[in-house]
Order: structure tokens, then sequence, then C-alpha cells
């Protein structure tokens, strides 16, 4: 059995870790087959947004197989064992787990169930939103192993929920529980137990649904105008929105002539 799928489900790619029998833990191969999923979601303009997953109900992914990884120590302790590591990170520019230092052009979903920990917490914060199960966990459990996040968590996380909070998963490795991570803003949904691809995909299904050009220049902005000044943010948006003004002003045309009064159709 392949270690990922891929398959489109109306305007949704569904990438799938495929690996249950190891809580779909991340190997060499695993992470190479994400990131040529990841490059089919990015070629394919009829796929609007990417929806990750894992398979089977116990874990979203494990994160990076350390089995995997431990029993290939012999290649990391020569007599150069910090240059055999850097030359194995320098193969993987894009991310040791597949693509979490590359950017989307189009939103992302994580649908998550049971564990979601070490580098696939990694993998979920990359995603623009969070769809979990109830009783879904979340945790830097590498902390007990001296084991890095190499895939993003450090950055994504505190923008996420807060630097207090970030630091407290971070150095503790604590692992928080699916209404915890509600509370946080971790996570943007829970869902009953299996409803969590269900879900996404319905969440997919409206952000396909809205106008792309506008929808995608405000995603880019916000994006981008982290880490600006605010007067730069602002300058970002204003550079980004002034293509899309168009689209803006047939769209005030539908609701002048009653379209989408009382809020009707907005949110997913």
């Amino acid at each position: 059995m392949a270690k990922v799928s891929y398959r489109r489900v109306g305007a949704a790619a569904v990438l799938t870790i495929t690996r249950p029998e190891r809580r779909n833990a991340v190997d060499d191969e695993t992470a190479g087959l994400l990131l040529e999923g990841f490059r089919g979601f990015e070629g394919d303009e009829e796929a609007r947004v990417l929806v990750l997953t894992g398979e089977g109900p116990e874990a979203f992914c494990a994160g990076a197989d350390l089995k995997a990884f431990a029993e290939r120590a012999s290649e990391f302790s020569g007599d150069d064992p910090q240059g055999a590591i850097d030359a194995w990170l320098d193969e993987r520019p894009s991310g040791p787990l597949g693509f979490s230092r590359l950017r989307a052009s189009k939103p992302t979903v994580a649908a998550i169930s049971g564990w979601c920990l070490a580098g696939g917490l990694e993998l979920a914060l990359w995603c623009d939103l969070r769809i979990a199960t109830d009783g879904a966990r979340f945790g830097f459990t590498e902390r007990r192993f001296g084991v890095p996040l190499i895939d993003g968590g450090t950055q994504r996380l505190p923008r996420i929920v807060g630097i207090g909070r970030a630091l407290e998963m971070i150095l503790t490795g604590r692992v928080v529980e699916s209404a915890e991570a509600l509370d946080w803003g971790l996570v943007n949904e829970v869902v009953p137990a299996g409803g969590h691809l269900e879900r996404a995909l319905e969440v997919a299904e409206g952000l396909a649904g809205v106008p792309q050009q506008t929808m995608l220049s405000d995603r880019r902005a916000a994006i981008e105008g982290i880490g600006l000044t605010f007067e730069d943010g602002l300058a970002l948006e204003a550079k980004l929105g002034k293509a899309s003004v168009a689209t803006g002003v047939l769209g005030a045309g539908r609701f002048a002539a009653g379209e989408g009064r009382g809020a009707a159709g907005a949110g997913v």
C-alpha cells in the first residue's frame, strides 16, 4: 500500500497519510510522497482547497517516524556526524516532513482525528484551518527525546495561539485536549468522532464557492502581512486588493439587487 494517497473530491484535493500501523508517522519515503502530492495540488487548477488528513481514527500524524530514523543511526555516527545530518537536511529544503517550508497558494484544511503530535502537529499548523474530532490530542511530545522542532512549529504556533501558550506547549511537551485546543484557537472547530473529513470537505466546498480572486488576495495579504509593520501591512493589503476591486464592484451590485441580505450564505 502506498504511504500517501491523493484523490479529488469535488473542489478539494484530499492528501492522506496512510500508515495507520505507525500512527501515520512520516519516514523519508512518506515525506517524498507528501511533497509530490502537494505539487500535484498546486498544479491542479480545478483543485481549490487542499485537505490534509491521516488514515484511521487513531491518529492524524504522530510526526517523524523515529523508529525508522533510529535504524539509520549508523549513517550519522561517523567521524563527522553533524556534517552527515546537515547533508541529510540539505537534501530536504522543502522540509523534513515533505512540504513544511513551502507555502500553498490556495487554502488548506487539516482534518484531524486522534493523536496529532510532534511533526504531525507541525503539519497541522501548516494548514490554514484545522477541523478536529472530539478527543483529538495535540502536543510536541518529542520534547521527551530531545528532538527539535524543524518543520515550522516554533514559528507557526505562536502566530496562532500567542507566545505564552505556544511556549507552554513547546517547552513542556504538554498534550492539549480538543476542547482546550478549541478554546485556545489551536483548532477552528471540533466535531463528533468520525466527522472530521466530512466537515473539512464541507468547508472546502464553501471556500471553493466564493469569488476566488478576492478570497485568495485577502488570504495572501493576511499571511504575508505577518511580521510587517501596521503601515506596511496596510500598503500590502491595498496593493493586493487593488486587483480585486472589479470583483467587489460586481459583488456590490448583486448585494444591491437583494442577494445575500442578512448575511445569507455567509460562512462555511
